[in-house]
């Protein structure tokens, strides 16, 4: 039996910071984005006002700038090794964040199946419909259950903020990684660390009680 494992990137998979932060730190334009990120996290911002906000600012980024904001970048320990233990198991792994795709695409090389984000063009224009929201989550993570014919029981995933909270509240398997308030009253099964392989093992007492209970019925 396999399964379909979802993370989020900024706060899950990158400890109390975001891919915004990382590169506004690297190319000395972090004021900026602090200030954006908190009127995004107040409600004084949606996704599309905070991605027009940061879109000017994207333009002048190098793939050099986003290399080094990728690589010094604060993750979680172990996010390799978990993405390789999901493929050996033939199980399915995808990242699905409201950052830039042209940071969240660098996670394919560290092994996670597939990466979805906000697919701003350095160079061109802002297209609003690239631009994912709260529910898009939900909406790609059917998507993704039905290229790979698994249902939502088959389907874990990891949060920490209120940008999960549809996600959470669509899936049965949830576990909330070092997460708000809010999304540790909708998780399963919560984590506190700087360990993603200790996370990940509490989503596979998960998916074994999912089995339990298939054999049981």
């Amino acid at each position: 039996m396999t399964a379909l494992h979802l993370f989020d990137m900024d706060g899950t998979l990158l400890r109390g910071s975001s891919a915004s932060l990382e590169l506004g730190r690297r190319i000395g334009r972090l004021a900026e984005i602090e200030g954006f990120e908190v009127a995004s996290a107040t409600g004084l911002m949606d996704n599309l006002g905070f991605a027009r906000a940061c879109h000017p600012i994207w333009q002048t980024i190098t793939e050099s700038d986003i290399d080094a904001a990728f690589h010094g970048a604060p993750w979680m320990e172990g996010v390799a090794q978990v993405w390789a233990d999901i493929a050996a198991r033939g199980e399915y792994s995808a990242v699905i964040s409201m950052s830039p795709l042209f940071f969240v695409r660098r996670l394919l090389g560290w092994g996670v199946g597939t990466a979805h984000a906000t697919d701003i063009t350095v160079g061109g224009p802002l297209d609003p419909a690239l631009v994912l929201t709260t529910q898009s989550k939900v909406t790609i993570a059917h998507e993704l259950l039905a290229r790979y014919e698994l249902s939502p029981d088959d389907c874990v995933a990891y949060g920490d903020s209120r940008s999960d909270t549809a996600l959470f509240r669509a899936l049965r398997h949830t576990v909330a990684v070092n997460g708000d308030a809010e999304i540790r009253a909708l998780a399963r099964v919560t984590y506190e660390g700087t360990d993603l392989r200790a996370a990940y093992r509490r989503a596979r007492t998960l998916l074994a009680a999912r089995t339990s209970d298939e054999e049981a019925g």
